[in-house]
């Protein structure tokens, strides 16, 4: 008997390195080695014109923790920390109105609608904010009309509009996953919180929130981790006052030409969502 299973266990093996195997030397031909290529550079010297002097030293993670750019870090966790509250405030009772449509087919409308923005360049919506909220933008120009206000008002370059950018760009991210969670709930676990006496607010709190929170909990790190790794969006709309860690690490490797010190800024920011991921992902669970 053993002998007519080795065969079939030796076919097996050919089968699942056949179906796994493409997928594991792409991961490692262009995840695992240019990974292992920045933790390589972070560990070397930058040479007086930017090139890479071959010695080794921890001084580019010691240079991480001077004030100036533990600020830009702390300023941009707390950007994306709002970033991705802002996305969740709006996201989720706009996916409960999806999920609560009688219609498969007006479920599905909703859906694309909220899909259309990716049909576009992320820079082109960007671009498209900055003429949004300049100073002879629409908004500008209706309080302007209305008389509302008697000269524009500052909405670009500066934290608002950062986060504005970072709301809409990543909205989809937040209501995707909501909506996935949601969809599949009994709602009449809704209804019975009613018929004990439950108000909205109760049965929102008590019925639908923890059962729709492996939702919450994907869509937070979906928006979280690029929100705080932005760049264009803080480039773009935030000029010069709002530099976030995305901005940090693309001025180090395009124009300061610092490889090893933004390789070591990549890896500690990398460590950290990394282990802020895995948190969340526990505590999340021992919620549910």
């Amino acid at each position: 008997m053993s002998a007519d299973t080795k065969p079939v266990r030796g076919r097996d093996r050919i089968q699942l390195a056949a179906l796994i195997g493409p997928a594991t030397v792409y991961l490692l031909l262009f995840f695992v080695a240019p990974l292992l290529i920045v933790l390589l550079y972070s560990f070397l010297k930058r040479g007086p014109y930017g090139q890479l002097i071959w010695e080794f030293t921890v001084g580019n993670y010691v240079r991480v923790f001077d004030p100036l750019y533990l600020n830009i870090f702390w300023r941009s966790v707390w950007l994306a920390f709002i970033a991705t509250v802002g996305c969740l405030l709006v996201a989720y009772p706009f996916a409960y109105y999806i999920a609560r449509r009688p219609s498969t087919r007006t479920r599905n409308l909703l859906l694309v609608l909220v899909m259309i923005p990716f049909w576009t360049n992320f820079l082109i919506r960007t671009y498209a904010w900055r003429v949004i909220l300049g100073g002879d933008g629409p908004i500008n120009t209706f309080l302007l009309w209305t008389g509302v206000i008697n000269e524009p008002l500052t909405l670009i370059f500066n934290d608002f509009a950062v986060l504005i950018g970072l709301i809409y760009g990543y909205l989809p991210f937040m209501v995707l996953p909501l909506y996935a969670a949601i969809e599949r709930l009994d709602f009449s676990l809704m209804e019975a919180a009613g018929d004990l006496y439950a108000n909205g607010w109760n049965a929102f709190r008590k019925v639908l929130l923890p059962l729709s929170m492996p939702g919450v909990i994907a869509g937070s790190i979906l928006v979280f981790i690029p929100s705080l790794g932005a760049f264009i969006t803080p480039d773009l709309l935030g000029g010069a006052k709002t530099i976030m860690i995305g901005n940090l690490i693309q001025s180090q490797f395009l124009t300061a030409r610092d490889w090893p010190f933004g390789s070591a800024i990549s890896m500690l920011l990398m460590a950290a969502v990394l282990g802020a991921t895995l948190i969340y992902f526990r505590q999340g669970g021992r919620t549910l």
